[in-house]
């Protein structure tokens, strides 16, 4: 029997599949028989090729918890709806996936975007929702039953490493360029209210539509200042736009300093496509090879060969780890609480310390990282068309934290890029 269903309704007005990984038949549930998860991943769209990756990962930790009995003695079954990456179709999903699909446990969208209309929804409804690389999402709401996934806490976790680079190679001016949605604008306010006390001067500040396609013109005005740093805050496809603009045009002999919070830059796809076009670069990201947890290298023994039969990311370091540590976690909560009460679950994360493949996590009241863990990398000696060279530690050498640091800044820009 053919145990898989997929189904597509519409969400907002856009249609939305639903791909669910039942262990029984789905009968049984009428029988208490399954422990219900459910979520929206974009798995289309501009967040696609990540969500489909981030997807791999969590269908692993299903069938790995199944293979265990399941969770409080009931198979895990796993409903997922495309939410295309449009925060317009999210509330709709997730209305859907409590009020007519009755699932038990809510994992939040791949990404700040689609995740931040939903944080009224499951406040209202009392519902606990882990988190998944989102950004500042529950700063305002306040639900006491949000918990991120994701390494990083606040603005300053994502850029401490990247201004720290900044004052190394003796900086003193800075152009700001970022996204006009939730997630770059976040981003970017925390680096500009974090100017005065790191000495820099603001000479370019530019929030631009997501809808960008051509990044010429705002590459343009940024060489005509002549800044010392270039901060990027952008979502994948505006991250491509922006390096190959600044590649084509340039940024300026006097520049030391080019990335920030650039997001795909960290997806293998991009990666290889770009090539050498992301030498020098100084990014964030969340895991590069080298980085040890316990579990973490079976995990991608694992993973990879699943990810090149679904053609999706085939290194998978970015989100795919992550998003098994969200199962890992609701895991750990269920079998000590004996519980899938949403309050009982909540109080025992805020309260633990989580085991998980990326490490131990511990949360905030705000469900955010009270151990972060950004990285700052810069890009270096990378060739294009090449997959393999990514699992090298060379490739992007940790700047940032102390604790993981692989190597030291070269500046200005020009130099890096032929380092």
């Amino acid at each position: 029997m053919d145990l898989s269903r997929r189904k597509v309704i519409g969400a907002a007005g856009a249609a939305a599949v639903v791909t669910s990984v039942p262990s029984i038949p789905a009968w049984a549930d009428h029988h208490g028989k399954m422990v219900k998860v459910g979520m929206s991943m974009p798995q289309t769209g501009p967040l696609g090729a990540g969500g489909k990756a981030a997807l791999v990962a969590l269908n692993m930790w299903v069938e790995d918890v199944n293979k265990r009995g399941g969770l409080l003695g009931k198979k895990v079954d796993f409903t997922v709806y495309d939410d295309q990456g449009n925060p317009a179709n999210t509330p709709g999903i997730y209305s859907k996936l409590l009020d007519v699909d009755k699932v038990d446990l809510l994992i939040a969208p791949y990404a700040t975007v689609p995740t931040a209309p939903l944080m009224p929804l499951v406040k209202q409804r009392g519902k606990l929702l882990m988190g998944n690389f989102s950004f500042q999402v529950n700063h305002k709401v306040q639900h006491d039953m949000w918990f991120n996934n994701s390494p990083w806490n606040d603005a300053e976790g994502w850029f401490a490493g990247f201004l720290e680079a900044a004052k190394q190679a003796g900086a003193k001016t800075i152009a700001i360029a970022a996204s006009d949605q939730e997630f770059g604008q976040n981003l970017a306010n925390g680096v500009r209210a974090g100017l005065d006390r790191t000495g820099l001067k603001s000479v370019y500040d530019q929030n631009y539509p997501p809808t960008t396609k051509d990044f010429s013109t705002i590459v343009r005005s940024i060489r005509a200042v002549k800044p010392d740093v270039v901060f990027v805050a952008s979502y994948p496809g505006d991250s491509v736009g922006f390096v190959n603009a600044a590649h084509e045009i340039g940024l300026g002999s006097q520049l030391k300093v080019f990335g920030g919070g650039m997001v795909g830059l960290q997806f293998t796809p991009i990666m290889v496509n770009l090539g050498s076009k992301l030498n020098g670069i100084v990014n964030y990201n969340t895991y590069v090879p080298g980085m040890k947890a316990e579990g973490i290298e079976d995990f991608f023994k694992r993973y990879t060969p699943r990810a090149i039969e679904e053609k999706v990311d085939p290194l998978g370091y970015y989100l795919p780890p992550f998003n098994y540590a969200i199962g890992q976690m609701l895991e750990q909560a269920v079998n000590a609480t004996k519980s899938i009460d949403d309050k009982k679950l909540a109080d025992y994360l805020h309260k633990n310390t989580m085991k998980t493949i990326v490490g131990d996590i511990r949360f905030d009241a705000l469900g955010e990282r009270s151990n972060p863990r950004v990285l700052t990398v810069q890009l270096r000696g990378v060739k294009d068309k090449d997959t393999d060279q990514f699992r090298s530690a060379e490739r992007q050498v940790i700047l940032h934290p102390a604790a993981d640091k692989t190597g030291n800044l070269i500046a200005p820009y020009d130099k890096a890029r032929k380092a």
